[in-house]
């Protein structure tokens, strides 16, 4: 057997060892890297649905630590390796949106300083979602989130049902926008007795796309509601005004515009025939809920004798609960995209559908490279 010297001593190893040995060459079987799950909120009640996920996946919540200092600073800890590791952030998020968001950068820019491999977020509800659009001396607040994500570090989004699917052109990164229609729908198939006698209800006719999907799939009627408030497109004094529209100048008699006619709401109008029939109102967001109510006194009024409202994200603010139980509608449900069960306590008409399925099979199927097509089957542009 030959002899090699290491470091003046002699050893009896074969060549083709000691090679190996003496350069650190030797080839390992590395299987595919191990993922982890973490939660970035600091309440305990956003965390129930991290915990549902990784019950499915049948994995344990990453070890972190995220609170708020005296000075409500948000710190992240951190407690387990991530080195070379794909990590899903699960943020849900409560009233205090801010304070949410906060908690996701630190979380995001944490693992990408501990070296993980990909850091996808899993942000059911995605918030600014509603300022993705230009108002007139505004900004496009959402844009500027998606930038501030990729900065610190995130390199997928899993969302649910965004506000406006143009959103996804705001981000240089993967984003997979998933559809809570299939779980509302089975809701309603399983729930609603009689729900061959409803119709498909859209509040507003932007809302119009999202009801007819909803109809079609559950061969029903549809109506189109016009005539409500529509408080983010109004169009407010803002001092646009200047200059003034005439001005007398000298040597120049200024231009001659055509001049806009102000928008005028008609009264509420129900374009579809509701009567004696189960009303059942479909969009993306509850919230502030004054045009929920005025929509079922309407409907209510044009012979409806059940009002329900299906919507993935409830927000419910401010006084929603009790604006809801005091109101004509019979049944709000919602997803658990965003935690709710103190409304819940406050109006039992408030009803939650679990979507914790698709999110787990999502972040499966994400970290084995396998297609994503599965989740948006017989999904179509307009849904």
């Amino acid at each position: 057997m030959p002899i090699r010297r290491f470091g003046g001593h002699r050893s009896l190893v074969p060549y083709s060892q000691t090679s190996k040995l003496s350069y650190g060459y030797t080839k390992m079987n590395i299987s595919r890297s191990d993922y982890r799950v973490f939660s970035a909120n600091s309440s305990t009640a956003c965390t129930e649905l991290a915990k549902r996920i990784t019950e499915r996946l049948g994995v344990q919540l990453g070890r972190s630590v995220v609170y708020q200092e005296s000075n409500t600073e948000t710190r992240v800890e951190v407690k387990e390796s991530v080195r070379g590791q794909d990590v899903f952030i699960i943020q849900t998020i409560p009233r205090d949106v801010n304070t949410a968001v906060m908690e996701l950068l630190v979380m995001a820019y944490a693992l990408k300083t501990s070296c993980a491999k990909n850091i996808i977020g899993v942000i059911p509800y995605f918030p600014y979602s509603k300022q993705c659009k230009m108002r007139k001396r505004g900004s496009i607040v959402c844009k500027l989130l998606a930038s501030m994500l990729a900065k610190a570090g995130l390199t997928h989004i899993i969302t649910m049902d965004l506000h406006q699917k143009e959103i996804q052109g705001f981000f240089n990164f993967p984003i997979d926008n998933l559809r809570a229609s299939p779980f509302l729908i089975q809701y309603i198939q399983e729930e609603i007795a009689d729900y061959r006698n409803a119709v498909i209800v859209a509040k507003s006719p932007s809302a119009a796309k999202r009801a007819q999907a909803y109809a079609e799939r559950l061969r029903l009627g549809l109506a189109v509601m016009h005539g409500e408030a529509q408080h983010s497109e109004s169009d407010m004094a803002d001092g646009r005004h200047s200059p003034p529209l005439s001005r007398t100048t000298a040597g120049h008699t200024g231009l001659e515009l055509p001049l806009m006619m102000p928008k005028e709401k008609p009264p509420i109008t129900v374009v579809g025939d509701v009567g004696g029939r189960i009303a059942i109102i479909v969009d993306d967001i509850i919230d502030d809920v004054e045009d929920f109510v005025a929509a079922a006194e309407s409907l209510k009024e044009r012979g409806a004798y059940k009002i329900y409202i299906m919507a993935t994200h409830g927000l419910l603010s401010a006084e929603a609960p009790i604006l809801i139980e005091e109101s004509a509608i019979d049944e709000v449900v919602v997803t658990n995209t965003v935690p709710h069960e103190v409304q819940k306590l406050q109006c039992p008409k408030i009803k939650t559908v679990d979507v914790s399925l698709i999110l787990a099979e999502a972040i499966r199927r994400i970290h084995n490279g396998e297609s994503m097509s599965y989740l948006f089957r017989n999904i179509t542009v307009d849904d």
